[in-house]
């Protein structure tokens, strides 16, 4: 009968699941959290052992307590019932206040047994407790991912190895000292991916990254403490940086194979060599102060075909001219308005002076030109859109969006019209250039070009 049903199509949702491969079936019980998958056991028979060969297992002691186990007693049995011969990832979102700690090292070291790929340890404190993460804990040579958040303390007072690990993310994570910076990090020979993300903690001086092997990097950090000096970054393969918010003043790198670099909010960096480290970056935006950076005479961007570049900014404009001067093989230029609104550190009056020389790049290189969120009441943005349509010889298009004007602002139309037609009337240097103007708002102003 049920064949028959089958033949003829009729099969209801239960059975359509059970027909799923158990590979399958393994593969989506993978992206829930442990506790429902082992809810999943009272489905039927088949199911009712299926969640002990899943190779993942996350735990989250805010809604894994039941009315007959505590949450360590919960940890403490699925594991014991747990069959996957590999464990793909462990995952462990715990507070102090519902886990003896004892027992996380337990369970950790229970996971390394079963061949441990990614561990995630997210720890909440109810005070000022932390969990320490000591070298004890970096025994596993499987592991390639370790994902370490919030209350964690690292305490690693020398060389350990962990020499199959990938990816790291420390965030808002706190250190017993520098050497535990080093030693941690020089511990992972094959470490490819480093994310760092950091608040207003004492217990670092000089965060040093020097990963060999490293190709991608991602620090976010809001710490401007005088005690905290900065980063020395020595990565000889690093592919990718991007830097947010950071504040403190010091900032050293080599890495002289850096094809991506991205510097958000980076304002506060003083550091003079900055610029001269980039030079190898084909890709590159830029949210720094020229007031506070100083450009190193002769450096060059010989391979960089793209720049974006923040305004609001006190003479963002002459760290522009700097770049557009010496990035001779530049095709695509962006500018952003970051803020919506004026801030209250909003760039200062000041004149824009353009190049004594045509640039290169505009003579024969740059093809794209995108002004985000222009705004139309500033004199000297008015005068670099201008410079950039009247010798950019390759131009194919130019781009200026604006934010939406309000019903209050209504009277702001008019204005924006008369820079528009400016703009528009503009004699370009290339003949083929598009010229594209957006508006958000009013629905009645539509593009033009």
């Amino acid at each position: 009968m049920e064949q028959e049903q089958r033949n003829r199509g009729i099969v209801n949702e239960e059975d359509m699941m059970n027909l799923l491969p158990e590979a399958l079936i393994l593969r989506i019980l993978c992206f829930l959290p442990t506790k429902t998958v082992v809810a999943t056991s009272v489905l039927s028979k088949q199911w009712r052992s299926l969640w002990k060969l899943v190779p993942n297992l996350e735990f989250n002691s805010e809604d894994c307590e039941s009315e007959h186990l505590s949450f360590s007693e919960i940890v403490c049995k699925s594991f014991l019932s747990h069959k996957a011969p590999v464990l793909e990832s462990f995952r462990l979102l715990f507070g102090s206040d519902s886990v003896n700690f004892v027992d996380v090292g337990l369970w950790v070291g229970i996971a390394f047994a079963r061949h441990l790929r990614e561990l995630v340890l997210d720890f909440y404190p109810a005070g000022q407790e932390t969990f320490t993460f000591p070298s004890s804990l970096c025994t596993c040579n499987t592991l390639e991912s370790l994902k370490l958040v919030l209350g964690i303390f690292v305490d690693i007072p020398s060389p350990v190895l962990i020499k199959s690990l990938r990816t790291l993310h420390l965030e808002f994570v706190s250190f017993k000292d520098d050497a535990s910076v080093r030693n941690l990090l020089s511990s992972c020979p094959s470490l490819e991916q480093l994310d760092v993300y950091r608040g207003d903690d004492s217990d670092v001086e000089i965060f040093s990254i020097e990963v060999p092997s490293l190709l991608r990097l991602t620090i976010h950090d809001t710490n401007d403490g005088p005690e905290f000096w900065g980063y020395l970054i020595n990565a000889p393969c690093l592919k990718y940086l991007q830097i947010e918010d950071l504040r403190c003043p010091g900032f050293s790198m080599n890495a002289p194979e850096l094809v991506e670099a991205s510097f958000v909010e980076a304002v506060s960096i003083n550091n003079e060599k900055l610029l001269g480290s980039l030079t190898s970056v084909k890709r590159l935006l830029l949210h720094l102060s020229p007031l506070r950076i100083a450009y190193p005479t002769g450096t060059i961007f010989y391979q960089l075909v793209s720049l974006e570049m923040y305004t609001r900014i006190a003479e963002w404009w002459n760290l522009l001219t700097r770049m557009l001067e010496n990035s001779p093989k530049l095709q695509v230029l962006k500018v952003t308005d970051k803020y919506h609104h004026v801030r209250s550190d909003s760039l200062v009056g000041g004149k824009w002076n353009e190049p004594k020389d045509i640039p290169e790049c505009l003579l024969s290189h740059l093809e794209t030109f995108v002004w985000k969120r222009f705004n139309w009441g500033r004199e000297e943005e008015k005068e670099i859109a201008t410079y950039i349509q009247k010798n950019a010889r390759q131009l194919k298009k130019a781009t200026f969006s604006t934010n939406p004007i309000e019903s209050k602002e209504i009277n702001k139309v008019k204005e924006r019209r008369k820079v528009l037609d400016e703009l528009d009337g503009v004699v370009r240097a290339s003949n083929s250039c598009h010229l594209v103007f957006k508006f958000d708002s009013p629905s009645y102003l539509s593009d033009s070009s």
